[in-house]
């Protein structure tokens, strides 16, 4: 007499899944036929890649396909379209309307037409070096919407912060309209699997950078503690001073205190108080050198641009980067005479994927590194003299210097719907976001 019962109790769940299924079939019909801003968000939120039919004499499926893959190859956040200049996306709007129906913080390029832009959000990549390397690709590449596209996805990959999104969200992103009571049975579990999968991602990714950091704040670490080493100071002699014993006392603390820290890190922002304390401890030092000299005391200035092991700067001089534009960077005694002789100066390079690179084409990770070094005199100082670099790029040309994602807030590839800076994705005819390439600053020239 029981047996009926057991079956409709255990006939229920299975029903309801049925009848989920169902639906969620139904829907994707539906999806796939969408057309226009639909239809280019849910390929972006799959594939991060889209074309439109009317675009494909000008960019073949299979040749969407082949960027698809390099950019999921890359797991970066960069989104691209290629779509026709038609009402379905509005010039003024379709980036603000694509950014919100995708809802994941990225980087995102449109070819439109006969014209390409990109704007970006500034956790993934600054607005600025978006709207630059889109205009590179484009008057390199004239007419030419493949060559265009994978130039500006081959310069935006290595500087691009966060991770890819997932496939498959368009069709459950479709489901939602029709069946919120579906989804929000199946809200607890989704939700839970993606904070788990993000703060995994994030963990490995602090992981990652705090190993390759590691050696090269060991190589600065050991670096003072032979400077220390090579001192020769006695505090009880004769002619020590207290003056003089104190800044013995605190480049010693200095020193303990960055060992220890650094032990003690767990991802790349715990570098900078590292590095802070090597860089208050080579200013002690230079104090007493003084002091024992009988010199006047050393002016506290930035550590040498070039490589802060060289101690405090001495004076300022002016320095490009190899295609770079002049800017005025603090050096040390040596690098001075080596610019004034018209010589390269000594340049920290550090270990990355391409090799040894100086620290300001080594990528985000070093934003914390530098931060400590050069954060104590003013908030513009850092950002103006990697201008133009790719650590540059990375911090948003004034942004905190520890990477954007280091402290919690969003970083690139994470989802945010619709809540983001509608200025940071102008439209194609001038619409916020600071509108079309122009003639001003530094790169002029519009195409």
């Amino acid at each position: 007499m029981r047996t009926p019962a057991r079956r409709s109790r255990a006939t229920g769940p299975a029903a309801l899944l049925a009848a989920l299924l169902g639906l969620l079939l139904l829907l994707a019909p539906a999806a796939s036929a969408a057309d226009g801003l639909d239809a280019a968000a849910s390929a972006l939120r799959q594939s991060q890649v889209y074309v439109d039919p009317a675009m494909t004499g000008r960019f073949s499926q299979s040749q969407a396909d082949a960027l698809a893959a390099k950019i999921k190859a890359a797991d970066k956040p960069v989104f691209v379209a290629v779509v026709p200049a038609d009402d379905r996306f509005a010039a003024q709007t379709v980036f603000q309307d694509l950014r919100t129906e995708v809802g994941v913080v990225g980087t995102y390029a449109i070819w439109r037409g006969d014209r390409f832009l990109a704007r970006s959000d500034p956790a993934a990549l600054s607005g600025a070096a978006a709207e630059r390397m889109a205009g590179a690709a484009f008057r390199s590449h004239p007419d030419d919407v493949n060559g265009t596209v994978n130039d500006f996805v081959d310069q935006a990959l290595p500087q691009v912060r966060g991770h890819g999104v997932t496939g498959g969200a368009g069709g459950v992103s479709a489901a939602s309209v029709v069946v919120p009571l579906a989804l929000l049975a199946l809200a607890g579990t989704g939700v839970f699997l993606l904070l788990r999968r993000s703060k995994k991602r994030k963990d490995e990714q602090r992981r990652a950078e705090l190993a390759q950091l590691r050696q090269v704040v060991d190589e600065d670490i050991t670096a003072y503690g032979e400077e220390l080493d090579r001192l020769d100071f006695s505090p009880g002699a004769p002619d020590a001073d207290d003056d003089q014993r104190t800044d013995y006392a605190h480049a010693l603390d200095c020193y303990d205190r960055a060992k220890q820290t650094m032990d003690a890190a767990t991802g790349p922002a715990d570098v900078r108080p590292v590095t802070e304390a090597l860089e208050d401890g080579r200013f002690a030092l230079a104090t007493l050198a003084a002091r024992r000299e009988k010199l006047p005391l050393p002016e506290r200035r930035p550590p040498c641009f070039f490589d802060p092991r060289h101690g405090p700067s001495v004076q300022d001089a002016d320095w490009a980067p190899a295609g770079g534009a002049a800017r005025t960077v603090p050096v040390c005694a040596a690098d001075a005479a080596r610019l004034t002789d018209g010589l390269d100066p000594d340049i920290r390079t550090v270990p990355t994927a391409q090799g040894p690179q100086p620290y300001w084409n080594a990528g985000p990770a070093y934003g914390p590194w530098a931060g400590g070094y050069f954060g104590g005199y003013g908030g513009g100082l850092l950002p103006g003299l990697l201008v133009g670099t790719m650590l540059g790029s990375a911090m948003g040309g004034g942004q905190a210097w520890a990477a954007p994602g280091y402290d919690g807030g969003y970083e690139g590839g994470d989802s945010s719907g619709a809540n983001f800076d509608p200025g940071d994705f102008g439209g194609f005819d001038g619409g916020g976001g600071g509108g079309d390439f122009g003639g001003g600053g530094d790169f002029g020239g519009g195409f």
